[in-house]
């Protein structure tokens, strides 16, 4: 029986009854995922007025944040929450959470670039872990690639591309975390499943 008024309750461990009824505590977290389109900044404001991905969101009781960046240009996957460490450990490379992308590129691409890709490239002065890479298409004039990669550098598809000679026209995140875009329209948001934060939280080591 609690008698003094601030007392903490630890959810894991304490069960706690008002006249013997169970008392379903509310978590906190939010969780949401936006299918983001391009022309838009990942940040929650900008000096220069430009559009960014919080104006696509609902009005929230809590203040979200998006989970890493997509560049401006870059559309694709993207989630957003109030809990800061799982943000934290979906985005350090120590966890190798995996990031899938279409990548349309200009020209045709070789099987030993791809090859390339997949042992990794040096940009900024730093070889890229290994990705991998496989071709969805491609004839002399573009090429769509699938590339999965986990270590979250900055510009990093771009720049691998472009350490190879290649100019990319479109990029996309497809899947996040094994999250998928499935049912998710260009400029829409939707609050992820019990289970999907579940997973993610089991992902990066912060459930059982």
């Amino acid at each position: 029986m609690v008698t003094e008024l601030g007392t903490k309750v630890d959810e894991k461990k304490d069960r706690v009854e008002v006249d013997n009824r169970p008392v379903r505590l509310p978590s906190g977290g939010v969780y949401l995922m936006l299918h983001k389109p391009a022309g838009y900044l990942v940040t929650a404001e900008d000096p220069r007025k430009r559009k960014t991905v919080m104006e696509l969101l609902p009005r929230l009781p809590v203040r979200v944040f998006p989970v890493g960046r997509l560049d401006a240009e870059t559309e694709g996957l993207l989630l957003f929450t109030n809990d800061g460490e799982l943000a934290h450990r979906l985005t350090h490379p120590r966890y190798e959470i995996k990031k899938l992308y279409e990548v349309r590129i200009k020209g045709f691409v070789e099987d030993r670039e791809l090859e390339k890709l997949e042992k990794g490239v040096f940009i900024d002065g730093r070889k890229t872990a290994p990705a991998r890479a496989r071709i969805i298409y491609r004839n002399r004039e573009k090429s769509l690639l699938s590339l999965e990669i986990h270590e979250g550098r900055k510009h990093e598809v771009r720049k691998m591309l472009y350490a190879l000679g290649f100019e990319v026209k479109k990029l996309r995140r497809v899947a996040f975390a094994g999250l998928t875009l499935k049912g998710l329209r260009r400029g829409f948001w939707r609050r992820l499943r019990p289970e999907e934060a579940e997973k993610l939280k089991k992902l990066t080591g912060l459930a059982d």
